[in-house]
């Protein structure tokens, strides 16, 4: 940055202004679920005139369609943005980067000459197979022709003695580099390491970036702040619940958290943070609803039978037209605020994200509410009963969707669920707890069909369902069970029924057919459910 500033002071003339280069940091966030509005607040000093106050280091990915600029102490004039032919960012290097960069260097060197070394012991091993290829055709060549018994005796030895050394020279080698490569790999290993801590250093982008330019003017010499804002679309943030029910006091602790991550191209140190539910990249306006023309036309009728060619050249035709061109936070908890539209948390502590590293999760504070426990039971799918807790959102705001709810019974971890939907502050809900394995759920059927009638025919089906819950857990349970019957909304298709008892509801949050009832079962007990079903329709049709 330095450097950039010097090269800007020698040659104002070319700027047309004096200019005075800033640096800057990101100091607050406003994060939503997908996206944040980034702020920087820059304090300068310039004095009397006309100045270009000249900011870089700003992300790349900086959409400069969404930076605004507000200026204190000047008068603010034309505002430049650049995001191409920028001077390069200088890279904030720290004793431990400068640390991490000398040992890659330093193993990059060890690796170069552990590999030089290789392929020299390769050349020897070369070198060893070419002798023994040559001495074994000087035995066999001219040069043998001719001598006499005792001069061929000593060249055979020499020959001999020489491919042997030879050998042993290439064996040698080819231990050597067998060593050599076992070195390099433990070379490569570490040069692994000490790249992923380096990149764990190093985890902004500083290659790049966008520049701001802007024109101020002050009759007297001043100081002020520049603030940019800007929005990038690849960061959010997700809330968490650990949902802590105490069964025998009918209360549920609910301790609201937030995971963040980012990947902006910068890293966020110690920046103030606020949680938003606006959703900026989600649809902000009400769709149109246009008109809707109907009309009839005559039922297409049977086309007569063509000969192939007038098929064919009906066929070509069509073909022409188709042608056509057509990590976790210290303990501190955000304040809440609710607008009727959304909800936003101010966070207490200045909180550090790494670009594309972290993961950050913070504590958004704690409520506790009424819970009232039941046991829900389904046996047409499921062979126990579920731990239910009916809760009203009497927290004063928001229960928010999230896929992470830790969920706690008595203090023990029950496991994780989703929570699908939004809980406004007043409505009424239904959080499961896990499954309660003493109650037993078991559902049979018994079925007959036949045909009835001695003129009209028909067709028939009925069928009895008994559904058995069994209490072994060695305390009484208020269970509400669910189950069906099918329905119909055909004339031809009959269908009748009853169930004993009766049951509460017959239309379970407006679902067809859907059966509640409300059971008392007490340590040890057995109840039963019975239920008949009959179904008629005419002789040829299909019930489906």
């Amino acid at each position: 940055m330095r450097s950039f500033a010097l090269v800007l002071w020698l040659f104002p003339s070319v700027c047309g202004a004096d200019i005075i280069a800033l640096s800057s940091e990101v100091t607050a966030v406003r994060l939503y679920p997908q996206g944040a509005s980034i702020v920087r607040e820059v304090p300068y000093q310039m004095p009397a005139g006309q100045h270009e106050l000249v900011l870089t280091g700003l992300p790349r990915s900086t959409d400069l369609s969404q930076v605004g600029v507000e200026l204190t102490g000047a008068r603010l004039g034309a505002v430049t943005g650049r995001s191409d032919y920028v001077p390069p960012r200088d890279a904030v290097v720290d004793q431990e980067i400068q640390a991490a960069k000398a040992e890659v260097e330093r193993l990059e060197g060890v690796l170069r000459r552990g590999e030089a070394e290789v392929s020299r012991i390769g050349l020897e091993s070369e070198a060893a197979q070419a002798r023994v290829a040559f001495l074994r055709g000087l035995g066999a060549g001219a040069p043998a022709a001719g001598l006499d018994v005792a001069a061929l005796r000593d060249l055979a030895v020499m020959i001999g003695e020489e491919i042997l050394a030879a050998r042993q020279s290439g064996f040698e080698a080819e231990l050597r580099a067998e060593a050599a490569e076992r070195a390099l790999s433990e070379t490569r290993a570490a040069l692994a390491k000490a790249l992923q801590a380096l990149a764990a250093l190093q985890t902004e982008e500083v290659a790049g970036g966008v520049q701001l330019s802007l024109m101020a003017s002050s009759a007297a010499a001043t100081e002020g702040v520049v603030t940019l804002s800007y929005t990038h679309y690849d960061a959010g943030w997700v809330p968490t619940y650990d949902m802590r029910l105490d069964q025998g006091a009918g209360r549920l602790v609910i301790e609201r958290g937030a995971m963040i991550r980012q990947n902006t191209g910068e890293d966020w140190a110690d920046v103030r943070l606020t949680l938003s539910t606006v959703r900026p990249s989600g649809q902000i306006e009400p769709s149109e609803v246009f008109g809707w023309q109907r009309g009839v036309i005559d039922p297409p009728q049977a086309m007569p039978r063509q000969s192939k060619h007038l098929e064919m050249d009906s066929l070509s035709r069509l073909g022409a037209v188709a042608e056509a061109p057509m990590r976790v936070a210290d303990e501190a908890v955000a304040l809440a605020a609710y607008d009727g539209l959304a909800v936003s948390y101010d966070y207490p502590e200045a909180v550090s994200v790494a670009n594309r590293a972290d993961s950050l999760r913070i504590t958004l504070g704690k409520e506790e509410t009424e819970a009232e426990v039941r046991a829900w039971a389904a046996p047409l799918y499921d062979a126990t009963g579920f731990l239910m807790a009916h809760i009203r959102n009497d927290t004063g705001a928001l229960i928010l969707p999230t896929p992470f709810m830790n969920l706690y019974l008595d203090g023990r971890f029950m496991g994780q669920s989703r929570l699908s939907a939004v809980i406004p502050a007043g409505a009424e809900a239904d959080i499961a707890f896990g499954a309660i394995d003493g109650l037993r759920l078991t559902r049979s059927v018994t079925r007959n069909a036949g045909d009835r009638g001695m003129i009209s025919r028909s067709s028939a089906l009925s069928e009895e369902v008994v559904i058995e819950v069994e209490n072994l857990t060695g305390q009484d349970w208020p269970v509400t069970l669910f189950d069906r019957v099918p329905y119909s909304e055909q004339e031809e298709l009959v269908i009748a029924w009853q169930a004993r008892p009766r049951p509460r509801e017959t239309d379970y949050e407006a679902r067809q057919g859907v059966l509640v009832w409300d059971l008392e079962l007490l340590a040890g007990a057995k109840q039963a459910v019975t239920l008949e079903v009959g179904l008629e329709w005419p002789e040829g049709k299909v019930l489906q």
